[in-house]
């Protein structure tokens, strides 16, 4: 078999509400370019990746010269056809890859009736856990949800996740208020839930001295970790040494020279692997098994995906020996998804891995189209801009931070 075209769908998802971040905000909806790889025999594999609009379509149509006649098993040939380390440094193709690795790994095990972890190794986990993502909300009056900035407020939003989904993890999104503000709400989710974990994550957005006062400060609570306090490996490095609870990151290790760099100096403590970001399912399996080998946790990072990278992010924590960590996920978020019978349910705070062929997932065409004419008519939005706060842009560290009594932003009504 052999790849015969590929065919590139930009689409946009609602989200339950408008979520806030330390860069900006996601506007009520997620936007992801879906690309399928059309094998020679009719059969389709299916890939994603973050963003869209014309450029991102174009850009993996260019890829078609490329692959045109690749056997879709070939993965190695592929990555270096396309993300060629010397030729990636001129084209950044690294997301364009994953997305079209993931299809491949798709379509070749559909072709071959397994599924995509028997080509990465085999599962030795039928199930993922995953964390309950907590983000502050703008409102939304078409749903009626959101809202979210006081400690009262995000408890109670958590308490529903909980009895919903089971979740037994609970990571807060940080950054877009004042660092104060989050350790109150922060402590206030650690108390409300004592025998569950805790996880905090302000994207980067404080000084050093902030970061380590802060992890001192809620070093008493039930920790996993403490995710991209602060930014850059050095900063990382000291934020380490400064404070007692293990650090994370999915910001300044996301390819395999800062890896190098972390594991010679003992930069951060968890690395969280995100399948597209990466390069690719492959590589942040590559990625796992070198953390392995020094005797390092890995975790699952989001990236704001739909079904069919949740589906490679559980073919990847199936076969991650030291997966020690709850995955994160923004897909208890939205409200929809492009997948044949809708959204992947949790159980007890886990969703099964996919036992079907490939990535074991159907994309409903219906449904494909639906949220392709969607984004048509709502298009893009600027991931690092608030409408909340026209003028505003981050500066790292001495931002600006929001304001909580600000519950609504002009776009989402």
């Amino acid at each position: 078999m052999t790849i015969a075209d590929i065919k590139v769908t930009t689409v946009a998802v609602p989200l339950e509400a408008p979520l806030r971040h330390s860069a900006g905000a996601h506007w009520g909806r997620f936007v992801r370019t879906i690309v399928e790889i059309i094998g020679n025999d009719g059969m389709s594999g299916w890939g994603e990746l973050g963003g869209g609009g014309e450029g991102a379509e174009a850009a993996i149509l260019s890829l078609l010269p490329y692959l045109k006649g690749h056997d879709p098993l070939n993965l190695e040939q592929l990555r270096w056809k396309i993300m060629n380390p010397t030729a990636t440094l001129y084209n950044n193709r690294l997301q364009l890859h994953a997305a079209i690795e993931m299809a491949c790994l798709d379509l070749a095990g559909k072709r071959l009736g397994v599924p995509a972890h028997s080509l990465l190794g085999g599962a030795i986990r039928d199930k993922v856990e995953f964390a309950s993502y907590l983000f502050y909300r703008y409102e939304n009056d078409l749903t009626g949800l959101g809202g979210e900035t006081s400690a009262q407020e995000l408890v109670a939003h958590a308490t529903a996740l909980r009895d919903k989904h089971g979740f037994r993890v609970h990571k807060l999104k940080g950054g877009h208020f004042s660092p104060k503000h989050d350790v109150d709400v922060f402590v206030a989710l650690a108390e409300a839930f004592p025998e569950d974990r805790v996880r905090l994550d302000p994207n980067g957005v404080w000084s050093v001295e902030d970061a380590i006062r802060i992890g001192r400060k809620i070093a008493h609570l039930n920790n996993d970790y403490f995710e991209d306090p602060t930014w850059g490996l050095e900063g990382m490095r000291r934020v380490r040494e400064g404070q007692p609870i293990p650090t994370a990151t999915n910001m300044v290790v996301i390819n395999f020279e800062q890896l190098a760099q972390c594991l010679r100096h003992d930069l951060v403590d968890v690395i969280l692997l995100d399948t597209t970001f990466w390069g690719g399912l492959r590589q942040a399996v590559k990625a796992g098994h070198v953390l392995e080998t020094f005797q390092r946790s890995a975790a699952v990072h989001s990236s704001g995906e739909l079904g069919i990278q949740l589906a490679s992010m559980l073919h990847l924590g199936a076969v991650l020996p030291n997966l020690n960590f709850a995955a994160d996920s923004h897909y208890h978020h939205l409200t929809d998804d492009i997948l044949v019978g809708g959204k992947l349910p949790y159980v007890n705070g886990c969703i099964d891995v996919p036992t079907g062929p490939g990535l074991g997932v159907d994309v409903s065409r219906e449904k494909l189209a639906e949220y392709a004419e969607y984004f048509r008519k709502t298009g893009g939005y600027t991931y690092d801009r608030d409408p909340a706060r026209p003028s505003w842009y981050s500066i790292w560290p001495e931002q600006n931070f929001a304001d909580p009594a600000v519950k609504t932003m002009p776009e989402a009504k």
